[in-house]
């Protein structure tokens, strides 16, 4: 598994096209890698040759996942060690930490021939929309088979730990 810098990825696909094209791209938190994740990113990979999968920093994750009273502040997990897990997956190619709340920038460099994101997004919900369609990517929303996230995760050890 390698995690890449946005320029070492760049240079690394305009040397070789061939080896990354069909690029697809996909971007998240990924803190708490469970099954809903696994099945998605099988679900990216099967669209292309190689999947990047783009993962906020931790500073990033702070910035969308805000403090809740109650709650642990987020990412549970340090951003190198997620980066370690998503690598782990046989469908990642490579990972790219990013330290934006979008992946905007880096889609922007990149210019993936699909850009993925699961089906609770829709193309008005997604930031990153404008960006690929202005170079003519194509967007895939994958429809999530488990409704399981990483908050309901919390919340559920949260009501277990006040038992």
């Amino acid at each position: 598994m390698t995690v890449y810098s946005l320029n070492e990825l760049e240079r690394a696909i305009a040397l070789d096209p061939e080896q990354w094209r069909p690029l697809v791209f996909t971007n998240g938190c990924f803190d708490l890698l469970h099954v809903g994740h696994v099945r998605y990113l099988k679900s990216a990979k099967s669209l292309g040759k190689t999947l990047i999968v783009g993962l906020n920093s931790d500073r990033s994750v702070n910035q969308i996942k805000p403090d809740k009273e109650g709650y642990p502040s987020r990412p549970l997990i340090p951003e190198a060690q997620r980066a370690e897990v998503l690598g782990a997956l046989k469908w990642v190619d490579g990972v790219i930490i990013f330290q934006e709340t979008t992946a905007q920038r880096v889609i922007e460099v990149l210019k993936p021939d699909i850009y993925v994101k699961g089906g609770d997004y829709t193309l008005s919900t997604l930031p990153e929309a404008s960006v690929v369609q202005a170079y003519g990517g194509k967007i895939e929303l994958v429809k999530i088979e488990l409704p399981t996230s990483t908050s309901k995760i919390i919340d559920k050890i949260l009501k277990e730990g006040k038992k």
